[in-house]
């Protein structure tokens, strides 16, 4: 299995961490999993679970002009069923990470 597809399941939940921080918008949220870490994670992956996350309820966007010109940006917001999923995400997250930390340090 690769890194990858491990992180499909867990890239929502960071997103939603990303964005409950304060309004941000797409490439910022790039930058900042680079951050943590998360090299792997490229720009044109993200968007598409935005957007589910947007059809979900769980983000809204709005869309600003740069003080520079050019094309406007959307900024992703966490709804309060966001902050509710983050909540469950966090501690879904932290059982898992539990379990998969006792049964490799052989803990069981």
């Amino acid at each position: 299995m690769s890194s990858s597809q491990i992180l499909k399941g867990i890239l929502e939940g960071c997103l939603l961490s990303i964005i409950a921080e304060g309004e941000t918008y797409g490439y910022e949220m790039i930058e900042k999993l680079d951050a943590y870490g998360f090299t792997m994670v490229k720009e044109g992956s993200i968007y598409p679970l935005l957007l589910r996350m947007k059809k979900e309820g769980l983000v809204v966007t709005s869309s600003k002009k740069l003080p520079s010109g050019g094309p406007k940006r959307k900024y992703y917001s966490l709804t309060d069923q966001g902050k509710e999923e983050l909540e469950a995400f966090k501690g879904r997250w932290s059982e898992i990470s539990k379990a998969v930390h006792h049964l490799l340090e052989g803990e069981g």
